[in-house]
């Protein structure tokens, strides 16, 4: 597959599952390829999320070798624990603040959005990036970003969205950044969204 097709969805202890899974969903059926990146002290063979799901990745961040290079897409789903433990990783961090400095897509919801602070990317542009994020996390936030009380938002390759039932909206965000929005249409029409 191109670069174009191409995105890493983080996952860790406490990731929101839901978040993962419909994103994760809603890219494929729309052929993009999703890599499940897991985060973790030590290889396990599956990832609890915050509602006690197990989720596996399909790699570890630190044991399995990723050719980051051929992605343009980084994802981080919401979860309040998951969405500490993915702001305070570095690695984490130094990748998404590589994609955004290239002009690749960068993508969070909920709690996740603390990682577009933590990863300074609200210092990369001259000027406050709109965003969303959850009411919980909006106060950590505001501050630094130009806050819109909306389900989504775009901003360039930005994008953000509040919280578990925005997730259809922000995976078809980022689909249509992707792909554009008749590829938003196909894969809709028969999730019965149209």
């Amino acid at each position: 597959m191109s670069t174009q097709n191409k995105a890493i969805l983080f996952i860790t202890e406490g990731t929101e599952e839901m978040e993962a899974v419909i994103t994760i969903d809603v890219l494929r059926r729309a052929e993009i390829e999703v890599f499940v990146l897991g985060v973790a002290s030590h290889k396990v063979p599956f990832i609890l999320c915050s509602r006690n799901t197990k989720l596996v990745p399909d790699g570890f961040l630190d044991f399995d070798p990723i050719n980051f290079d051929s992605y343009n897409a980084v994802i981080i789903p919401g979860g309040a624990q998951g969405a500490k433990l993915l702001s305070e990783n570095d690695q984490v961090q130094r990748i998404m603040a590589d994609f955004y400095a290239q002009g690749k897509i960068v993508a969070a919801i909920c709690a996740g959005t603390l990682a577009i602070k933590t990863a300074n990317l609200h210092n990369k542009r001259g000027k406050k990036l709109h965003i969303t994020c959850h009411p919980s996390v909006k106060d950590q936030l505001e501050h630094d970003f130009d806050f819109l009380a909306d389900r989504v938002v775009v901003d360039d390759h930005l994008i953000t969205a509040a919280g578990p039932g925005t997730t259809f909206e922000f995976a078809f965000a980022i689909v249509n950044k992707m792909l554009g929005e008749s590829v938003v249409k196909e894969v809709a029409r028969p999730m019965c969204f149209e």
